[in-house]
């Protein structure tokens, strides 16, 4: 009988807590990985417009992502000179020196060959500042104008690369034409489909 009236007892304060402390506001997550609902960048507040998992094979989940915008950034302006962040959080260890090979890859997609050798010396940059990750470990990069596009690593600057044009070929790997994944690219909008 004791043990029932501890279980009841412990019971009743697991549902008080729950109706005393109400759930974050702050954060939002996908799969398990948690993303602050808004970031400052510069004296700018970016609000979070989607998140989603970027997965390999439709099937093997590579990072979860969120996207930060200004409030009321139309989906079709988002490569433009505009304020954003992505955030990556990776649920593999991936060799920091992929993510070049995998960087021109993408671009090749969706930027001619003039272009590509146009950005290189800040592409080439840009690829040099990747480091291996392991699971849990949060690439952010963050494009913001007139200062340039700053790639971290859990919160620490590593580098930042100047002008808009790289800023939107860069983000464009997620969110162009011709994106890695086309519905990871939709969840980060905040579309349907």
């Amino acid at each position: 009988m004791a043990t029932v009236s501890r279980y009841g007892r412990w019971l009743r304060l697991m549902v008080l807590i729950a109706i005393l402390i109400p759930p974050a506001a702050e954060a939002t997550g996908t799969d398990g990985v948690h993303f602050d609902r808004q970031v400052m960048v510069g004296d700018q507040a970016l609000a979070i417009r989607g998140t989603g998992v970027l997965r390999y094979m439709r099937v093997i989940k590579v990072y979860a992502g969120a996207l930060y915008t200004l409030p009321g950034t139309d989906p079709d302006a988002v490569l433009s000179d505009t304020p954003k962040r992505l955030e990556v959080e990776y649920f593999h260890a991936l060799n920091g020196q992929d993510f070049g090979s995998a960087t021109y890859k993408g671009l090749a997609r969706s930027h001619d060959p003039q272009e590509i050798e146009r950005l290189k010396t800040r592409i080439d940059y840009h690829n040099s500042l990747y480091v291996d990750v392991e699971p849990g470990d949060r690439y952010a990069l963050t494009y913001m104008p007139g200062v340039g596009t700053e790639l971290s690593l859990n919160g620490r600057p590593l580098g930042v690369i100047d002008g808009a044009d790289f800023a939107a070929a860069i983000f464009s790997l997620w969110l162009g034409d011709t994106p890695f994944d086309g519905r990871f690219k939709n969840d980060l909008l905040g579309l349907d489909g």
